[in-house]
């Protein structure tokens, strides 16, 4: 705990950088920035390195998808106990989660069969093993310790009640797709329309950079979509196209998971640490 207590003091306090210019200036935000990520990513990159690791047949009789889960707990309760994590972090993570789940039982249920996991697990509900809610848990993780790492402001954020109407709509239409039609593309037209002003402020060394928000929602969603297709070649879960033999998860997902990560950036923003850098226009 303490090594990592020292690295985030180090990465958070401010450098001296002014004599750095042309290809070392970048050399050296680059080096930063991916070392805040990669700090940022530490609850997603252990979960998904015992995704990885953990045999499929399980360890000491106990199968794995119950090893994930008894991995992800331990993990939010070191999280909490080192002070990595504050209580209503947790508390916002746990939202994702319950979000995630219910997301998890509806899509996998028999009517729907959008995926499905196939193995054991002791802990499955409906069909689900209880790991899976951590899987949405880890971007909302990622998002809060970025704020943090990177001491990200957000300028011209829309009004709340619009933000939280699209983020909605977004979660709402995971379900009613497979009933009314899929609604994504117009509600992606809402999200540009909406965030088209919005731009979000980070530090990587000792300046503050600046990119569009709509262009960060699109960049996480296709490293999760990444991610997708490494757990799905590990059979931890396997699409329809995927039950004879493993193939790329298609590329449309990616927009799945750029919308997602809205509504996770939507549910990050009540936190109170997190309001107070975020500037909505008049």
């Amino acid at each position: 705990m303490q090594p990592l207590l020292r690295l985030d003091a180090y990465l958070l306090r401010q450098p001296d950088g002014s004599r750095l210019t042309g290809l070392r200036r970048f050399a050296t935000e680059f080096l930063f920035f991916g070392v805040k990520q990669a700090r940022a990513c530490l609850f997603a990159g252990l979960f998904f390195a015992a995704v990885f690791l953990c045999p499929r047949s399980g360890l000491f009789g106990v199968p794995r998808y119950d090893l994930l889960l008894l991995f992800a707990l331990a993990m939010q309760w070191w999280l909490l106990r080192s002070g990595i994590e504050t209580a209503d972090e947790a508390r916002t993570i746990g939202v994702f989660h319950l979000a995630g789940f219910a997301l998890e039982a509806f899509k996998t249920s028999s009517g729907i069969g959008s995926w499905s996991y196939p193995d054991f697990a002791y802990t499955k509900l409906f069909g689900v093993p209880l790991f899976s809610g951590f899987m949405y848990a880890a971007v909302g993780s990622y998002i809060i310790q970025s704020w943090r790492m990177l001491e990200l402001r957000v300028q011209h954020h829309p009004p709340y009640w619009a933000a939280w109407l699209v983020a909605l709509a977004i979660y709402a239409n995971f379900f009613s797709h497979h009933f009314i039609g899929d609604l994504r593309w117009y509600i992606a037209a809402a999200v540009l329309g909406l965030y088209a002003r919005t731009t979000v402020v980070y530090r990587p060394y000792d300046r503050e950079r600046r990119m569009p928000l709509v262009l960060a929602f699109v960049l996480i969603g296709f490293f999760i979509w990444l991610a997708e297709n490494i757990s799905t070649f590990f059979g931890i879960w396997r699409y329809p196209s995927q039950m004879g033999a493993w193939s790329v998860v298609h590329v449309g997902k990616w927009s799945s998971w750029s919308l997602l990560t809205i509504l996770s950036f939507t549910i990050v923003t009540n936190l109170k640490h997190i309001k107070a850098r975020i500037h909505i226009p008049a």
